[in-house]
């Protein structure tokens, strides 16, 4: 059974072989890239389900590989780093990057999120348009209209608004949505989801300072909060 199509882009090959060969066990189609050039032009032939991608490439950056993907597509983009801190792997996140894991990592594990990723996106896929008098959303499509003129969100104010979206009227801790869409180990922190909120605020509300939508609920988070 197919589960996805990969999409595996690492320069050695050693590692290269044993991804590949734990994804075609768990059922997944795989296509590998030694290089960011032969990457680009496999994405660009037959556009795959999820992306595995190694930051440091022969003759580019992953960084620079996630940025022109994300022009093209929404679909997740996995890191592969060895430096758990690294500028690049921030980087990554703000172009767009949905998760990283760091060398030498557990195959098995490195599966399992390939599997989230997948589940949450398919989840995202499925569900329908959203809409009041102000906003629309296309969950299926990642679109938003903001009095009916398109807005273009980055992939995790994307995300965060659709978990609002799905979880109407109930209040988050900035602790549980950094914990949900951002994962402990993903090489940021809680301060980047008042980030994101801020910027999100900034696209969707008439007065930022004073949300509709996305409301400050004080000492304990945020909630979302739609009129039909």
């Amino acid at each position: 059974m197919n589960e996805g199509n990969i999409l595996v882009v690492e320069d050695e090959a050693d590692i290269r072989e044993v991804i590949t060969a734990y994804l075609e066990k768990g059922g997944y189609r795989v296509r590998t890239a030694g290089n960011a050039r032969t990457a680009l032009d496999s994405f660009r032939m037959i556009p795959p389900d999820l992306v595995i991608l190694d930051i440091i490439l022969p003759d580019g950056t992953g960084t620079d590989l996630c940025r022109q993907m994300r022009e093209m597509s929404d679909i997740p983009i996995l890191f592969v780093t060895c430096k758990r801190d690294s500028d690049d792997v921030l980087n990554g996140f703000h172009l767009g990057a949905d998760d990283y894991v760091t060398k030498p990592f557990d195959p098995a594990i490195l599966v399992a999120r390939v599997k989230a990723q997948l589940r949450r996106n398919r989840s995202r896929q499925e569900r329908t348009v959203w809409k009041d008098k102000r906003l629309e959303v296309d969950l299926a499509r990642a679109e938003l209209l903001v009095d009916g003129e398109p807005v273009a969100l980055f992939a995790k104010e994307r995300q965060l608004l659709h978990f609002f979206i799905e979880h109407p009227n109930q209040v988050f801790s900035v602790h549980h949505l950094f914990d949900r869409l951002w994962g402990w180990d993903s090489g940021s922190d809680e301060r980047t989801v008042m980030v994101h909120v801020s910027n999100l605020r900034k696209k969707i509300e008439e007065d930022p300072a004073n949300p509709r939508y996305l409301q400050t609920v004080r000492g304990f988070g945020y909630r979302f909060t739609f009129e039909d």
